[in-house]
C-alpha cells in the first residue's frame, strides 16, 4: 500500500509556529486538525452542535497550551485528539447529570448486548468482528464504557453487579477486542 506523505510543515512545527503565535502555522494547524476533531466529537456525541463546540473548544485548548506539548509523550494528533475525547467525554457526563430513566438506560444496556453494539462502531469490518469475538457481558461493559462513556461503577449499578466485576468485564473485555484487532481473528 502506498503511504501517503504529508505536504508542508509537520504537525510539530505547526505547533512551535501556534505556541510562538504564528497566525499562519495557527490556521493550517486547525485546517489539518478541524475534520477529525469534529469527526470524533460527532461520533461519541451524536449531535453536531454539539460537536462543533468541542471540536472549537479542543482547539482553542491546543493552541493556549501549545507551548507545553512534550514530543516524548506522543504525537501531536494523538495529543489534540485526546484532549477532544476527554471534552466529549465531558460533555456525555453532563448530559448524564440528569437521571437516565429506566427505559433508556434498558434500552442502552440491550443494545450493547446485541448487534446494535456491533452497528455503532460503523462500517469498519475489522472492528465489528472483533467486537462480536467479545462475550456478552464483557460487550456490553466495554461499549458501555467506550460509545457511551459510563464508569465501571455505573456498569455495576446497571447490571446489578459489584464494581470489580465491572472492572473485570471492561478490562477483559478490551483485552479481547484488542488481541481480535491485532490478529484479525476472533479470540477465544
Amino acid at each position: 500500500m502506498p503511504q501517503i506523505v504529508p505536504t508542508g510543515p509537520s504537525d510539530e512545527a505547526l505547533l512551535a509556529g501556534m505556541a510562538s503565535g504564528d497566525d499562519l502555522a495557527a490556521t493550517a494547524f486547525v485546517r489539518r486538525f478541524q475534520g477529525r476533531v469534529f469527526g470524533l466529537a460527532l461520533r461519541m456525541l451524536g449531535d453536531s452542535a454539539a460537536a462543533e463546540d468541542i471540536a472549537q473548544e479542543a482547539l482553542t485548548r491546543a493552541w493556549k497550551h501549545a507551548s507545553v506539548f512534550d514530543a516524548r509523550k506522543g504525537a501531536v494528533s494523538t495529543w489534540v485528539l485526546t484532549i477532544a475525547r476527554n471534552l466529549a467525554i465531558d460533555a456525555l457526563r453532563v448530559r448524564r447529570s440528569v437521571p437516565t430513566r429506566d427505559d433508556e438506560l434498558a434500552r442502552l444496556t440491550a443494545s450493547a448486548g446485541t448487534d446494535g453494539a456491533i452497528d455503532a462502531v460503523g462500517t469498519n469490518e475489522t472492528v465489528r468482528l472483533a467486537l462480536a469475538s467479545v462475550p456478552d457481558d464483557q460487550r456490553r461493559a466495554l461499549v458501555l464504557a467506550g460509545l457511551y462513556g459510563f464508569t465501571a461503577a455505573e456498569i455495576a449499578d446497571a447490571e446489578g453487579i459489584p464494581l470489580g466485576t465491572a472492572k473485570t468485564r471492561i478490562r477483559a473485555g478490551l483485552m479481547r477486542f484488542r488481541g481480535a484487532l491485532d490478529t484479525g481473528e476472533e479470540v477465544q
